[in-house]
């Protein structure tokens, strides 16, 4: 039996990591910190800002610490690192990064590319990477292959595709794969590249807020199967992940706002500090004010990066990011893949999950209140589509990523804002109180 201990997490960037109050304050660079300790068994990790460490040694959770020349630091990226050995890599966030071509550059090892798009954002970006990747360095040559756009699409028979034009190309063991778009291109691209020639490097240029805050990050790669969502995959980390947040103004709204649901999580989960920051602020972050998006797109990546370098493989701690999407992602099988955007489901899902929490009793109704307000704020969906049902959900969770020897453990919300459960021992009663109360039948 697997077992049914609950592994209580209180994972959260320290004070000194707090979000300036307004927006006009953000920082053009950080600087990355040391390793905590880790304290079993309740990975209580905090991450200590009393000392900056140079960018060239940087690798955890980057501190809101200035370290930037006030002349030249304007057209810098800021950079987060993350930590995993020798497979590190960085994440470059700034405007304009894709005029900036010594930073593709440095990641490709070969002289030949292969760019992974959709018909949607090729016409878009996608001479402007090739002329990135190009730009001075006539000795590679950049093939692309352009990809049908949505979640609909993140199957076997698209992924093929990039292996036609891969083999068809003549591609070695030298080449690199670079995923140009959202989420769905970042997952696909990436599978393909741990699976040709059975692994070639890749770089990770995500083009939604989704993937710049997090599917892009972590090396989670993979495709979808018609019983469930990334059921086909395997871990595969990028040379590095370039975000260029000059992408996201042709980005539509309701992209925009799906993205924001992954942003919320992470202050739910481990952030209280940054929830309370996107209270104040997810009014600029929905007009797409440059400086909130630049703020939370750091601060998002700099989670993800931390909880990643702790938990590649998603043994526990890294799990907890996953809050809402076991209930998300049978909203998206349910309704069938690309009906809603991954976000909108992740939102109803967190709802559920919280809701759930606090049917448990572990959490108060203020926060209950929070994440239903913040998320109206953001248009995102606080219930299921009509369609689901109690069966459905059930269907489609029985066979979750997260079920272990047919337990299925969930992430839920358990003390104070900022603290999250990753378990299998809760009343099952409150489980499906939770789907009767949102769902018809």
């Amino acid at each position: 039996m697997a077992s049914s201990t609950a592994t209580q997490f209180s994972l959260s960037l320290s004070a000194k990591h707090a979000a300036p109050t307004t927006a006009s304050k953000l920082p053009t660079r950080v600087s990355s910190l040391q390793k905590p300790n880790l304290v079993p068994p309740h990975f209580g990790l905090r991450c200590s800002h009393s000392q900056s460490v140079p960018l060239s040694k940087s690798r955890i959770c980057a501190s809101s610490a200035q370290v930037m020349d006030p002349v030249t630091s304007k057209n810098e990226p800021t950079i987060v690192d993350v930590d995993l050995g020798n497979r590190s890599y960085p994440i470059y966030i700034g405007s304009a990064l894709l005029h900036k071509p010594e930073l593709l550059q440095r990641h490709v090892h070969g002289k030949r590319v292969l760019v992974v798009t959709n018909n949607t954002v090729a016409p878009l970006y996608l001479d402007k990477v090739i002329d990135a990747l190009t730009k001075g360095n006539p000795n590679v040559s950049v093939e692309s292959v352009i990809l049908p756009d949505g979640e609909q699409y993140k199957d076997m028979d698209t992924l093929m595709k990039v292996f036609d034009k891969a083999i068809e190309s003549r591609l070695d063991r030298r080449s690199t794969f670079v995923a140009l778009g959202g989420g769905v291109i970042g997952d696909m691209c990436g599978y393909a590249a741990a699976s040709f020639l059975r692994g070639v490097n890749f770089i990770q240029i995500p083009t939604t807020v989704m993937a710049q805050v997090d599917s892009s990050v972590g090396g989670k790669t993979g495709i979808n199967h018609r019983l469930g969502k990334n059921l086909i995959g395997a871990f595969y980390q990028p040379q590095c992940v370039l975000i260029d947040t000059d992408t996201l103004n042709t980005l539509p709204d309701r992209e925009l706002a799906s993205g924001f649901a992954e942003v919320i999580k992470y202050g739910l989960i481990r952030d209280a500090e940054f929830f309370e920051w996107q209270e104040k602020n997810m009014q600029a972050l929905m007009a797409r004010d440059p400086a909130a998006l630049a703020y939370a797109i750091k601060r998002s990546c700099e989670n993800k990066a931390e909880v990643v370098s702790l938990d590649e493989k998603e043994s526990g701690m890294r799990a907890t990011l996953n809050l809402g999407h076991t209930f998300g992602h049978a909203i998206e099988t349910g309704v069938g893949y690309g009906q809603w955007l991954h976000g909108e489901a992740v939102a109803a899902g967190t709802v559920m999950a919280v809701d759930m929490s606090y049917r448990l009793g572990w959490i108060d109704d203020s926060i209950v209140k929070r994440v239903g307000d913040i998320l109206k704020q953001a248009k995102l969906p606080t219930t299921p589509p009509e369609i689901m049902t109690v069966d459905m959900f059930k269907s489609v969770m029985a066979v979750d990523k997260k079920v272990a020897d047919g337990l299925l453990r969930l992430i839920l919300l358990k003390g104070p804002l900022g603290n999250c459960v990753f378990t299998g021992d809760y009343d099952r009663k409150a489980l499906d109180d939770t789907l009767h109360a949102f769902c018809k039948s």
